[in-house]
């Protein structure tokens, strides 16, 4: 997923930068007028132009106001052009309809920052998140990935000691590549050796553990300081992907990382297919960590909003969705007629507002019986003589094709809600947007518009799990609730290795934007190490509990099983609160081996997951497993159920402490639920108690899970658990 261009973007860039830096001072004004940052791009080369007072003269044509003394905040004239003004919500909407202004950005969000995803969730930078410096130093995260590009700066050892005492890794990352007292350890397991050619694996790596990076961005856009959730934890890379990632790797990796000393594995890898726990080579590789006290962290996959479409399904991992955070990229759409409109785009070129001539696909088919294919851009039914040096319009998401065609941009129908890097400006429309724009072409005598660099827009409502994030239910065991939890993985800027272009050419960059689980998955594998830095003698399984106990409650985004606790789990993880849940579910080794022998594996299947002969001395139903999630599928929706999960918690908060539990129901279902005992008194530190959560019904709905929270609190920490219980048949969607 690529783009390319004329990179004078970059000098865009840099006037951007400067322009926030000139601006983090500015601050809200009284009453219903608030301080909003006008940016129009590079200053006109007319002689006669002044840009003071075209900046008055649109300020008091937006205000219509005979007096706009107080008004203009600051007028930008040297570098770029653009103002700072005090405007009401009203005025705030006229100014970014005009012809002429990029972008409006509220003034407090334009300010030099984190790269959005750790300050979103509360994990400041320097001062302002609570840290333990010399065990965070002493934390170690297994990449398993496509490599990692060493040189990088976010993996600089400037300011590091020598590796922890308890590692026993080597570097081997081949020719030419060294390691260091950040990256203490490399291995691949493919010829070549362990650098990163993809991207891929340089960007889950900084996300995770990264160095703090000041004033990065990817051709301007997310400028600020890029750094993982534990800037002074270690790093060992693991090289399973050459292309593909084969099983046999993947196992290797594992079986050298939980040697090696790792505390903590994240892996953005899976299949589109669903294996039994025996053939799945994460599973079984992260129960052997997990039997080592290493939890593993495994992305839920791309293949949604398909439900049972999640592959990552072991309760012995952490499996993680992907969500928005609260900025994303836009790109304008300047039409010539002046009408604007916002589609979606990781655009980093500036074309400097240049509008160019439209061509629809249809009109530009290579012959008459081609022109319906030519409407989706295919190929072959495209003349690129009647494309080059125009904007080409397709019906659907090609802008590889514009590129080889000649075409200067590419604007097409995308009603996705995420966007990509390409190789040339692009901007995806939302279909209502998309057939105003094609009203445009039919009806304009010579139709033309400009595609303007993307802006960063900011906006405060709640977390919303993308599209592209597999769902659940689990189809191996349907009584435990997977996703785990959601993070955000909507453009995030990490780290990118040079060998990676985004575009179709050679430019490359230090740092780049992606989407997907694969973003997510590190940042919950760097909140995990977050939370063993202060509780470094917690089992994987109570590191588990904080992340998902804690995570903030979601709503159901619409009617159906795909935007429900089958996509985001327990909630959206919340790093701060979970170094401090109050209870915690805990599970052994022995406890996930009587689950397996409640799911009826016989020696043989056991041995193959857990390396050892097992007897089944002991049998836990998969509903009865002590996981911070509840879960059951009933065999038909027109039923009475009463369903019933036995639980017990750990005390990890104050010696003395009373728990009073509380049941929210959601979605709204019509479900009974009791807890006994319904009141828990811990009297000491790291004490047990039992309870039971009984669950009663009729009639559940065959299209939605009825689903409440059981919260036990105590006054200061809420301890927060999904119960859900469904029915249905489902099945994986096809892999064809």
């Amino acid at each position: 997923m690529a783009r390319r261009g004329d990179f004078s973007s970059l000098l865009s860039g840099l006037l951007v930068l400067l322009f926030l830096i000139s601006v983090s001072a500015v601050t809200h004004d009284h009453q219903d007028k608030q301080v909003y940052i006008v940016y129009m791009g590079s200053l006109p080369s007319r002689p006669d132009y002044t840009p003071m007072s075209h900046h008055m003269s649109i300020l008091q044509e937006v205000a219509r106001e005979s007096s706009i003394e107080g008004r203009l905040v600051r007028s930008y004239k040297r570098s770029f052009n653009g103002f700072a003004a005090r405007l009401t919500e009203s005025e705030r909407q006229r100014l970014a309809d005009m012809e002429g202004v990029v972008s409006v950005f509220p003034n407090k969000k334009l300010k030099l920052q984190t790269t959005a995803s750790w300050d979103f969730m509360g994990l400041k930078e320097g001062k302002g998140t609570k840290r333990n410096p010399s065990v965070e130093s002493d934390t170690i995260i297994g990449v398993f990935d496509g490599g990692i590009w060493p040189e990088s700066e976010s993996f600089s050892d400037k300011g590091f000691g020598p590796p922890p005492k308890k590692w026993k890794g080597i570097c081997a990352g081949g020719k030419n590549f060294t390691c260091n007292n950040k990256l203490i350890g490399a291995r691949h397991y493919s010829p070549g050796d362990a650098r990163d050619s993809s991207g891929h694996g340089t960007h889950t790596a900084s996300i995770a553990a990264g160095n703090a990076v000041v004033n990065t961005s990817f051709f301007g856009l997310g400028n600020g300081t890029v750094r993982g959730a534990v800037p002074a934890s270690r790093i060992a890379a693991y090289r399973v992907c050459n292309g593909e990632c084969r099983d046999d790797a993947i196992l290797s990796a594992f079986d050298d990382a939980i040697a090696d000393g790792v505390d903590i594995i994240t892996i953005s890898i899976g299949d589109i297919s669903v294996y039994p726990f025996e053939k799945d080579p994460i599973a079984i590789g992260a129960f052997h960590a997990m039997s080592k006290g290493i939890l593993t962290v495994n992305a839920a996959g791309n293949t949604g909003p398909d439900t049972a479409s999640i592959t990552s399904l072991a309760p012995w991992m952490l499996t993680v969705a992907a969500s928005t955070a609260n900025r994303e990229f836009v790109s304008k759409v300047v039409l010539g007629d002046g009408k604007t409109l916002v589609g979606k785009s990781v655009n980093g070129f500036d074309l400097k507002g240049k509008k160019f001539p439209l061509v629809y696909g249809k009109s530009a088919a290579s012959s008459p019986s081609q022109a319906k294919c030519a409407e989706d851009c295919t190929p072959d039914c495209l003349d690129a003589s009647l494309v080059k040096g125009k904007i080409l319009v397709c019906n659907r998401f090609l802008p590889y094709v514009a590129y080889k065609k000649g075409a200067v941009a590419a604007i097409f129908e995308d009603d996705l809600d995420w966007a990509q890097i390409d190789g040339l400006p692009v901007s995806g429309l939302q279909e209502n947007e998309f057939e105003s724009f094609l009203s445009y072409i039919k009806s304009a005598k010579s139709p033309e518009a400009a595609v303007l660099k993307s802006v960063a827009i900011f906006y405060k409502t709640a977390p919303k799990v993308l599209s592209f994030s597999s769902r659940g239910p689990n189809i191996i065991v349907a009584d435990i609730l997977k996703p785990d939890v959601t993070a955000p993985g909507l453009e995030i800027l990490a780290a990118n290795s040079p060998k990676a272009s985004p575009f179709y050419d050679t430019t490359y960059v230090k740092y780049s934007v992606e989407s997907g689980t694969s973003m997510s998955c590190p940042h919950v594998a760097g909140i995990a190490a977050y939370i063993k830095t202060f509780h470094p003698k917690w089992s994987p399984s109570m590191i588990k509990s904080a992340i998902m106990t804690t995570a903030w409650s979601m709503n159901a985004s619409q009617s159906d099983y795909a935007s429900t606790e089958f996509a985001y789990g327990a909630g959206h993880v919340d790093p701060i609160a979970a170094t401090n849940p109050g209870l915690v579910y805990d599970l052994t080794k022995g406890d996930y081996i009587a689950f397996l022998c409640g799911m009826n594996y016989n020696k043989t299947t056991l041995k193959l997951i857990s390396g050892e002969a097992v007897t089944c001395t002991e049998k836990i139903s998969p509903r009865n497993l002590n996981y911070p999630s509840m879960s059951a599928k009933l065999s038909g929706s027109n039923i009475s159920f009463t369903v019933t999960f036995n639980r017990t918690v750990t005390n990890v908060g104050t010696p003395n402490s009373t728990y009073k539990s509380k049941v929210v129901l959601n979605h709204g279902s019509k479900l009974n639920v009791k807890v006994s005992p319904s009141v828990l008194s811990m009297n000491s530190m790291n004490e047990k108690q039992s309870f039971t959560v009984t669950v009663s019904g009729s009639e559940l709905h065959s299209e939605l899970p009825s689903s409440a929270n059981l919260i036990w609190s105590d006054g200061t920490h809420n301890v927060r658990s999904p119960i859900v219980v469904y029915t249905g048949d489902f099945s994986p969607p096809s892999s064809s």
